[in-house]
């Protein structure tokens, strides 16, 4: 018998497949029965909710195992660093959580969901920013850009792994390779917006956190 935690992981990849699945297709996706399902899981809204939940606390894990807060606390470039790297590679093993909850509409309509999820993006602008004070990052780009960018390149990561574009060994260099190639520092001035650019609000086209 199938656990919860690999039900979960099977209908989050169906999901990223096929958005609108039925809860027929993602109990044939998991391995189950449409009663085993619906014994985890009352309704559709709950599994996606339950779907949340597991993506939006996987997402604060892998803030915790880099230790975001004490590096950025530390000024240290070095360890500042490090923790990124930790932190980018970890969020790589949860790709196709991250893309799902990033992309999943219901979910990000649930209010302690987005209130969570809200803390959490906070919190790791709050990295960002220190790393741009230490020359980790180009101090020149607005701090939810570099925010926003990991953003993007998370939705590529899902993508390029579901399509076998790229091999899943190789997802790690290749995000932080292109993202520190963007935001890295850079020998000399580089033009960009002022800092301090406020993030506009989501609308119903703006997947947003989960």
């Amino acid at each position: 018998m199938r656990s919860e935690e690999e039900i979960l992981g099977a209908a989050t990849r169906h999901l990223n497949a096929d958005p609108t699945a039925s809860m027929a297709g993602l109990a044939e996706a998991a391995g189950v029965s449409r009663a085993t399902l619906h014994r985890h899981f009352a309704s559709r809204e709950d599994l996606l909710r339950a779907l949340g939940e597991r993506a939006t606390r996987r997402w604060e894990e892998s803030q915790d195992a880099a230790d975001i807060d004490a590096a950025a606390a530390s000024g240290d470039p070095d360890r500042m660093a490090t923790a990124l790297r930790v932190m980018l590679n970890a969020f790589v093993v949860d790709a196709d959580d991250f893309g799902f909850a990033l992309t999943d509409h219901f979910v990000n309509r649930i209010p302690e969901l987005v209130a969570w999820a809200t803390r959490l993006e906070d919190r790791e602008i709050a990295f960002y920013a220190a790393c741009q004070d230490a020359g980790v990052l180009r101090p020149d780009l607005p701090v939810r850009w570099l925010s926003n960018t990991v953003y993007g390149l998370m939705i590529s990561v899902r993508e390029s792994l579901r399509r076998g574009d790229v091999a899943r060994r190789d997802a790690p260099a290749l995000l932080l390779g292109t993202f520190l190639a963007g935001a890295g520092p850079t020998p000399g001035p580089t033009p960009g917006p002022a800092m301090g650019t406020s993030r506009a609000p989501q609308n119903d086209h703006d997947g947003g956190r989960a």
